[in-house]
């Protein structure tokens, strides 16, 4: 394996569990959380289309927007274009709970990337975008490498 592979794995898990440790404390799973982030970028996904951005599975997707729903941070709507689809939105009562996990993951990013000069930090952006777009077209979803 290429270290630089193995370094960004590591990374992003040792991020991922830095937020979890911030907030637990909001009372919010790493599921949840990014359930909850995805919705605020981008308004009325279709929940199958959620299920498939966030790669999971949609009866797992289906399970945490309930629990989300019945605290009342999530809502559903008939699509209407496609009567058996929801469309998911965030409701008003989740706005604050987004607004302080968004100031979790600003903190965050401030101690991940301290000291780093801004033009370091854009050109690793530029980077790990490229990489994103290369594996997406040499190993499209749902095709095992090489067909």
């Amino acid at each position: 394996m290429d270290p630089m592979l193995w370094e960004i794995a590591e990374t992003a898990t040792a991020l991922r569990r830095a937020f979890d440790r911030r907030a637990v404390s909001l009372g919010v799973t790493r599921a949840q959380w990014r359930v909850l982030a995805k919705l605020s970028r981008t308004p009325g996904l279709r929940q199958v289309d959620l299920a498939e951005q966030l790669d999971m599975e949609a009866i797992t997707l289906c399970r945490i927007v309930d629990r989300l729903a019945e605290a009342g941070l999530v809502e559903r709507q008939p699509d209407p274009q496609d009567r058996r689809a929801w469309k998911l939105v965030l409701t008003t009562k989740s706005k604050p709970l987004v607004r302080k996990l968004a100031a979790l993951a600003d903190d965050l990013a401030e101690e991940a990337f301290g000291g780093m000069a801004a033009e370091k930090r854009e050109a690793m952006r530029a980077a790990l975008g490229q990489i994103r777009d290369n594996v997406a077209v040499t190993c499209p979803r749902g095709k095992a490498f090489g067909q």
